[in-house]
């Protein structure tokens, strides 16, 4: 078995990887707004009754405008990655 400098040195010595496994990231994407809006749903609930805090607001409402520009992306670059 090579040492792991040479592996490190020589990544030709390494096995393959596995293929990566195909994911519906639409799916993926729209769990996480989800999730993020849930998180907002909640952050507003304390900053009203006085808990919370403005920046955790705008983070995730960050969150959900990001996840919103990866189902952007995702919608443009479908054939790329799942092969349809």
């Amino acid at each position: 078995m090579p040492s792991l400098l040479r592996l490190l040195l020589r990544p030709e010595l390494r096995r393959p990887g596995p293929p990566p496994v195909r994911v519906d990231l639409r799916r993926v994407l729209l769990a996480g707004i989800a999730a993020w809006t849930i998180a907002l749903l909640v952050s507003l609930t304390l900053l009203a009754t006085g808990n919370g805090d403005v920046e955790v607001v705008a983070t995730c409402g960050a969150g959900i405008v990001l996840g919103g520009a990866g189902l952007l992306w995702e919608r443009r670059n479908r054939h790329d990655y799942h092969g349809d």
